[in-house]
């Protein structure tokens, strides 16, 4: 077998030689770093890696082959794929493809053979960089910047409905009517929704809230999704109007974008939380979580009105805020993954807490 040269090569200066593994691509992007032992496969097709290169940083990926269930997304999203160690010999009842085999089929940019190890310390002292995947090593990477149009490109571009899988989770109610906002959804959200026997019609990110209106919905969900928050604080009215008018469940993105519709602000995280093993505290209950998070970007505790918000979640690792609660509305946001793919169920109940929310038969919508 014939191994082609590679080069990942960083904003830092730093050049680090690999393999190619599949189709030799040129691709540049933000560098960041996963820590899942498992899970490769939503992590490639999670919209919210959209514009990143990622470092997956357990040794060993693809042992359990991929399959056509688990997709978080039509097709990837990111923009390149660092691997140590490819698994070319799968296990799984479920296996359809290889790692090489999926990368190849969507033309995603990969090396392999990398000392992610060293890759990881790298991203965690230097905090922001960029880099290029190439087949030259004296390339350096152009583009060192988060594209403040990202979210227009993982969006939907028109209403996609999805009907509910089952019976409402909770007896005596309808079925209720869930919109998703999606800034770079992931499937496993619908999933979720529809299992707990909602009817889900998914919106793009900037519908209009007279749109909204006609929908009739019962709640709203706003997704998860790549980038800055910032770059979309355009849609702060509209999102404020949308809380004041539905009950609202914001996810990642979707928690950061409600805190900027209130006048908060958020900030970027030296290196972010990107795996399937963050600690997070249910400050209401004491109890402590382990969390599926994506993001590099978090709320800024001090921005937030007290007067209106309580943080009902913090990261134990470094206390940043992992949830809100509104005072006075039905408006509750967390900063982890409670659909949780891949990653631990432990905040599962999120959904439901958010269900519970939803008006009942006969009563009256939240204005």
């Amino acid at each position: 077998m014939i191994e082609t040269p590679g080069y990942l090569v960083l904003s830092t200066g730093d050049v680090l030689e690999g393999k190619w593994l599949g189709t030799e691509i040129a691709v540049e992007g933000e560098l960041v770093f996963n820590t899942a032992m498992t899970g490769y496969q939503e992590v490639m097709t999670d919209p919210s890696y959209a514009g990143q290169i990622v470092t997956m940083t357990y040794p060993l990926i693809g042992n359990y082959g991929v399959n056509d269930i688990d997709h978080e997304s039509i097709k990837p999203a990111l923009a390149g794929l660092i691997i140590s160690s490819a698994c070319r010999t799968p296990e799984h009842y479920q296996a359809k493809y290889t790692v090489k085999e999926m990368v190849e089929q969507y033309k995603v940019p990969t090396l392999y053979d990398i000392d992610t190890r060293a890759l990881t310390r790298i991203v965690r002292e230097n905090g922001e960089v960029y880099g290029k995947i190439t087949t030259q090593p004296e390339d350096e990477p152009e583009n060192r910047k988060v594209d403040p149009e990202i979210v227009k490109q993982v969006s939907v571009s028109s209403l996609i409905e999805i009907s509910a899988k089952s019976m409402p989770a909770f007896s005596g109610q309808k079925t209720k009517h869930v919109v998703l906002y999606d800034y770079g959804y992931k499937h496993s959200i619908t999933s979720t929704l529809t299992e707990l026997g909602c009817n889900v019609t998914v919106v793009p990110y900037d519908t209009d809230p007279a749109v909204l209106h006609n929908l009739q919905p019962d709640g709203v969900v706003l997704s998860n999704g790549p980038g800055d928050p910032e770059d979309l604080a355009g849609l702060s009215k509209n999102i404020k109007q949308i809380t004041e008018s539905y009950p609202t469940l914001g996810i990642c993105l979707g928690h950061q974008l409600v805190a900027l519709a209130y006048g908060g602000k958020t900030e970027r995280l030296p290196y972010g939380h990107r795996g399937s093993n963050h600690p997070v505290k249910d400050l209401l209950t004491g109890k402590v979580f382990i969390t599926s998070q994506n993001h590099g970007y978090v709320v800024d505790e001090n921005s937030i009105s007290l007067a209106e918000w309580e943080v009902s979640h913090i990261n134990v690792n470094d206390r940043s805020v992992e949830g809100l609660i509104h005072r006075h509305k039905p408006v509750l946001t967390v900063q982890f993954h409670p659909e949780a793919h891949p990653g631990p169920v432990d905040t599962y109940s999120i959904f439901r807490e958010f269900l519970q929310m939803l008006p009942s038969k006969g009563e009256k919508q939240h204005a």
